[in-house]
């Protein structure tokens, strides 16, 4: 099967180039110049993965990821022109997106991004026979079944996420330095993004702790990493 890709992107000469370099390596692409096109165009063609600027006429990106992911986990790569904070990087994950870059984009960085957020996506798809769950009275984690309920209620993970949270239920009780998990959830190519972690752990928690400020599954070891612990 075909990989999709979909490029919303309103800079045509960029739109352009990624699309020609993105057929290039095997992938069916799609494009798109403005953000009510592109949100069109998703319902269209289904894509695997979607890469999207914040700044778009007609709907900005952002409400377009919100859009994408009230229907679909599919991986959602943010491209700005502006340095992003970790709280616009934090605002943008809860909207659903999966991966900030920068512009102007360097060939070698986006297509590891755009392969790891594929392979990510891939792992929460396959099935896992040797995969390990968690379960308590609050917290349900089906790694198997790639569902997570919390109270009875099914939340809706990133692939992102959800390959996070079973790495942590997988090494339940060890600590895991910040080098793991970025090997682990992310990949080689990520072994310099300290911050990732940081940032993807305190949005997991506001979706699976019931008092995120006082986290009772995912603990910090201040300096070193975290660790997972089951009531």
């Amino acid at each position: 099967m075909v990989t999709k890709i979909l490029i919303v992107e309103d800079d045509v000469e960029m739109n352009r180039l990624l699309e020609i370099d993105l057929k290039r390596r095997g992938f069916e692409v799609y494009t798109c110049d403005n953000g009510l096109d592109g949100l069109r165009r998703f319902h269209e063609v289904r894509p695997h993965l979607v890469v999207l600027d914040v700044e778009l006429p007609g709907m900005d990106g952002l409400t377009v990821c919100q859009r994408i992911r009230e229907l679909s986990n599919v991986p959602i790569l943010i491209i700005t022109a502006h340095a992003v904070s970790e709280e616009e990087m934090a605002e943008g994950l809860n909207l659903g997106a999966d991966e900030y870059l920068l512009k102007p984009l360097r060939h070698l960085e986006f297509h590891a991004r755009v392969n790891a957020l594929l392979r990510r996506a891939r792992f929460s798809e396959t099935p896992d026979e040797d995969a390990v769950g968690y379960a308590d009275d609050y917290l349900v984690v089906d790694v198997r079944g790639r569902r997570v309920t919390v109270q009875g209620r099914e939340i809706r993970l990133t692939p992102t996420e959800f390959r996070l949270l079973a790495v942590f239920v997988r090494h339940r009780g060890q600590v895991l330095t910040f080098e793991e998990l970025l090997e682990q959830v992310w990949g080689h190519g990520y072994r310099t993004e300290h911050h990732y972690p940081r940032i993807y752990v305190s949005h997991l928690r506001r979706k699976i702790e019931p008092d995120p400020r006082t986290p009772t599954y995912i603990q910090n070891e201040y300096g070193v990493g975290y660790r997972f612990v089951g009531k």
